[in-house]
């Protein structure tokens, strides 16, 4: 693949994979319930919002659109440009276009479902580790944000991990393509919740019944 090759891949991945994360999920499955997720709870477009606004089925409905967000983003470019790098600078940008969606004037989610999907569509084998260990933090601990933060500093550790152990060129894409911007732009979302959570005042979701939603002024 010659430079010029591999930079205008890189260019129309990063594309694909902003506009692909940029589908506001969230929203639009809150305009189907009437209401817009953003003027309640954490203002947020992502899965613990819409659970916290909506309850169970449009949470899941959620989910399960950010998560196709980031699988079809690094799957795409794969296909359509052949290599690893366009593959995790796609997923990279999904996770920010989910984050920042120009959509919705840069006001969306906080990106750990999609980089959850991401993170398993470029290695398995590092997903299935730090997955369940996001998910144990979702559903037994209850704090969604400490969730994504899990998806982010785990990823970037297990993709590093892989890249120490099996030295590939892969590995060496998927750490500084996408796992090192994707834990950034998490961490830039979540400074809120981070500061809440060393404070001890970080909000545990209910499981057991939904409250409504409080409007947000």
């Amino acid at each position: 693949m010659t430079v010029w090759h591999s930079v205008t891949a890189s260019f129309f991945a990063v594309l694909l994979g902003y506009f692909l994360g940029a589908v506001p999920s969230g929203w639009l499955i809150g305009k189907a319930y009437g209401i817009d997720v953003r003027h309640y709870g954490s203002g947020r477009t992502g899965g613990a919002n819409v659970f916290r606004s909506l309850g169970w089925g449009a949470a899941a409905f959620t989910g399960f659109m950010d998560i196709a967000k980031g699988a079809l983003a690094v799957w795409l470019a794969r296909w359509l440009f052949g290599n690893e790098l366009a593959a995790a600078l796609a997923g990279a940008a999904a996770v920010v276009g989910h984050n920042w969606p120009i959509t919705l004037r840069f006001r969306g989610g906080a990106g750990g479902a999609t980089a959850g999907a991401v993170l398993c569509a470029l290695s398995p084998t590092v997903g299935v580790v730090v997955v369940p260990v996001a998910l144990f933090m979702l559903f037994v601990v209850r704090y969604a944000s400490l969730a994504t933060l899990t998806v982010a500093i785990g990823g970037l550790l297990g993709l590093g991990a892989r890249w120490y152990i099996v030295g590939d060129e892969a590995g060496f894409y998927y750490v500084l393509g996408f796992a090192l911007p994707a834990a950034v732009a998490i961490l830039i979302g979540l400074r809120p919740n981070i500061t809440r959570l060393l404070q001890g005042r970080e909000k545990r979701l209910d499981f057991k019944r939904l409250r409504n939603a409080e409007r947000r002024g």
